[in-house]
């Protein structure tokens, strides 16, 4: 991407690095999604005084907002070991085999962006999520020979950011199915309030919601926005980081009240500017502002969508007048014409 992306939700290198000193350990822990983790509390308790493994569990939503967090907790709370791996990890059906096959326990494993599995990966993944065995084919040909291998009990959790691209047959595999929504401010407010204790940065609880009205609803991005902050107040010789400070720090970064970016801005500029305002469609979009339309679906437009600041139709996307007003800018009269001449016209 061209901008630098302050609160992009998706993780980096830096991320990696402090996830395992910020990352909470159990349910009483993550903080938000109150009703998932009441459901999934439930799920845990009912499955432990079965001594039975929890059902399989899919973990769907925008990125950034714990779902490998999460899925370590209830790894943890059952009491089982985690393997963690991704879809576009495995290359062939031998790499899946082998992974469910490994010498184990009862355990957890996780399966990030579960629908970039290929098709053939996915079919030996059915058998074991319904039966707990996995077929073995030995050799080629005629002289192919096949085995049932009976696996131990296992969870498998999967996440991903685009659960409309998971085959209904995959779908239908999971018994618990969890949707993570953006939080709202006064969640991430506790989220930056405890990573700034962890870290050892003070902040005040203005300071904190500052930082959390402008983090896009995501935790993964106001941990990074806390730690560019606490930069400008140590450069700057504050020791406290109250409102003032997060608010002059955000704005240095270019994240706007609202939690806008370069990006967003141009987008929906673009939009208003050169489209009058929509529709307009995504390949449109992305050849105009040369970034990727992926980017665009799955990093730029949900935030901008649940902010009522865009909406997408079947003609293809439209600002609304929030974002006319957010851009500081007049909407044209509306059409008055109607009929066939308006339309001409």
């Amino acid at each position: 991407m061209n901008d630098p992306r302050w609160t992009d939700p998706t993780e980096n290198p830096e991320d990696q690095e402090l996830a395992v000193s910020l990352r909470p350990r159990t349910l009483d822990e993550f903080i938000g999604q109150n009703e998932l983790k009441e459901n999934l509390r439930v799920f845990i308790q009912a499955a432990r005084q079965r001594g039975e493994v929890l059902d399989h569990v899919l973990l769907h939503g925008p990125p950034g907002l714990g779902k490998t967090t999460l899925s370590q907790i209830v790894a943890a709370e059952m009491g089982l070991e985690i393997r963690l791996t991704s879809g576009p990890a495995f290359t062939n059906s031998a790499e899946l085999i082998a992974l469910l096959t490994e010498q184990a326990d009862r355990r957890a494993i996780f399966i990030d962006e579960i629908h970039r599995l290929g098709k053939v990966i996915e079919e030996h993944l059915y058998p074991a999520m319904e039966d707990f065995r996995v077929e073995l084919i030995i050799d080629k040909g005629p002289n192919a020979r096949h085995f049932n291998m009976q696996l131990e009990p296992f969870t498998l959790i999967g996440a991903t950011t685009r659960a409309g691209l998971l085959t209904p047959a995959m779908r239908s595999r999971f018994g618990i199915v969890c949707h993570l929504d953006f939080y709202p401010a006064s969640d991430l407010a506790i989220i930056v309030t405890r990573s700034a204790d962890i870290l050892g940065i003070g902040i005040n609880s203005e300071g904190a919601m500052e930082i959390a009205r402008r983090s896009r609803g995501t935790p993964r991005a106001a941990n990074r926005l806390l730690r560019r902050v606490r930069d400008y107040a140590q450069v700057d010789g504050v020791e406290v980081i109250d409102q003032k400070t997060a608010d002059r720090g955000l704005t240095r970064l270019g994240v706007d009240h609202l939690g806008l970016e370069a990006l967003d801005r141009r987008y929906l500029k673009l939009i208003i500017e050169h489209f009058g305002g929509g529709p307009v469609g995504i390949s449109n979009m992305s050849v105009s502002l040369g970034e990727e339309s992926d980017t665009l679906e799955d990093v730029v437009e949900p935030f901008l969508i649940q902010s009522g600041l865009l909406k997408r139709t079947s003609r293809g996307r439209e600002v609304t007048p929030h974002a006319w007003v957010h851009l500081g800018l007049e909407m044209p009269p509306e059409d008055t014409s109607g009929g066939l001449q308006g339309e001409l016209l």
